[in-house]
């Protein structure tokens, strides 16, 4: 693996923590800016919006620029917005903030995944990108865990600084360690074929939409789920990136071999099975203590699992599809975006109308329809791409 691959890391490490940075201490800032829990969780919801528009928009308009210098403009533009957020007066303001901040993460990610693909040679580009996603791992384990220690600390505003100073150290690290990336050239950066794609970005969406419908909410889930508030929900946050590992490991084998539907399939179903054990938790199947704790812990690792062994696969399949086109991985990026919003706006209308416990089954009905539907739509095999492509 090429050495500089790490630097992308720490891009997807940094707007990773910065996404979720305050998802640990989402009640406490709903208390502080007086707005609902629900209401609260809209800022991912404008955030990943602001990402699925301008994405694409900015493959376009940058298309010829060099990635390094995309995912630069990125970082300092985060590290900007961030400082803003810990300084906000009330909530209308921080919420047009979290609206901008959507275009930092438009104008670097895709430019990362592009980046690690031409870093690394054909046969190992699963991987390349499965080490760059592991920058998410990374933001599970160390960065929002922080956030949320820090925050218990000294309050939800500290939680925007903790992401300003991850910002500020990928910044660093890729003005100085990365080398320039030129966009693909127009005759060999591949298009995008839509009729052939677009089972990719569907799946992309219902994982993600599946997913966030549960886990922006997690102080509340854990609260009720295992009667942990405070920091320690930090350390439940982290078993999110024990999860990621262990998907990550799994997908980047997968994604190497170019694994398809039964893949796809059997992720899903795993990240149903995840939801049903919040169902169980929340509705207190097991006595309080450590076996709600650990019933909790385990819905978080088998969710994080299946999210991050289904992502690589269909990242490398679209780059096989499109041969890495700066627009089809941004558009995949904002794919990404409208699959979270969605979730974060379906788990805040289930948590409003009929309280914590209605956030997981909503989760789970959306991993089984996304499941079933894919049964049908998800390509068969890798040849049928290949051909295609």
């Amino acid at each position: 693996m090429n050495p500089r691959i790490f630097v992308l890391t720490l891009v997807t490490f940094a707007f990773g923590s910065g996404a979720f940075i305050f998802a640990g201490m989402l009640e406490n800032l709903a208390a502080d800016l007086h707005v609902t829990t629900s209401v609260a969780g809209q800022l991912q919801t404008v955030f990943v919006l602001t990402s699925a528009v301008l994405g694409p928009l900015a493959a376009w308009a940058f298309g010829r620029v060099d990635r390094k210098y995309m995912v630069m403009g990125g970082l300092g533009l985060g590290l900007i917005l961030h400082i803003a957020c810990s300084m906000t007066p009330n909530f209308t303001s921080l919420l047009g903030l979290r609206a901008l901040a959507g275009l930092a993460g438009a104008m670097s990610g895709p430019a990362a995944s592009v980046a690690a693909a031409s870093l690394a040679p054909p046969e190992r580009r699963g991987s390349a990108i499965a080490m760059v996603s592991s920058g998410m791992t990374l933001a599970f384990v160390v960065g929002i865990p922080m956030g949320s220690l820090v925050g218990a600390a000294f309050g939800w505003r500290s939680t925007f600084l903790v992401a300003a100073c991850l910002s500020a150290i990928a910044l660093t690290a890729v003005t100085f360690f990365l080398p320039k990336v030129p966009a693909p050239p127009k005759r060999d950066g591949g298009s995008l074929n839509l009729p052939l794609v677009w089972p990719f970005y569907l799946t992309t969406f219902l994982t993600f939409a599946a997913n966030m419908t549960l886990n922006l909410y997690i102080q509340p889930i854990v609260r009720v789920g295992a009667g942990v508030t405070g920091a320690g929900v930090g350390a439940f946050q982290a078993m999110i990136g024990v999860g990621s590992i262990a998907g990550l490991a799994l997908g980047a084998r997968a994604a190497d071999r170019n694994a398809g539907k039964s893949w796809i399939l059997q992720g899903f179903a795993i990240q149903a099975t995840a939801m049903s054990v919040h169902f169980a938790a929340t509705h207190h199947a097991l006595p309080p203590g450590w076996p709600s704790a650990a019933l909790v812990a385990l819905g978080i690792f088998l969710a994080a699992t299946a999210l991050f062994s289904i992502t690589p696969v269909v990242q490398s399949r679209l780059i096989q599809a499109t041969g890495g086109a700066p627009v089809a991985l941004a558009l995949n990026g904002s794919v990404v975006s409208l699959g979270q919003a969605l979730g974060s706006a379906v788990g805040g209308l289930a948590l409003h109308l009929s309280g914590v416990p209605a956030i997981p089954a909503a989760a789970l009905a959306m991993s089984l329809t996304a499941m079933t539907t894919l049964a049908f739509l998800f390509p068969k095999t890798k040849d049928k791409v290949e051909a295609e492509a």
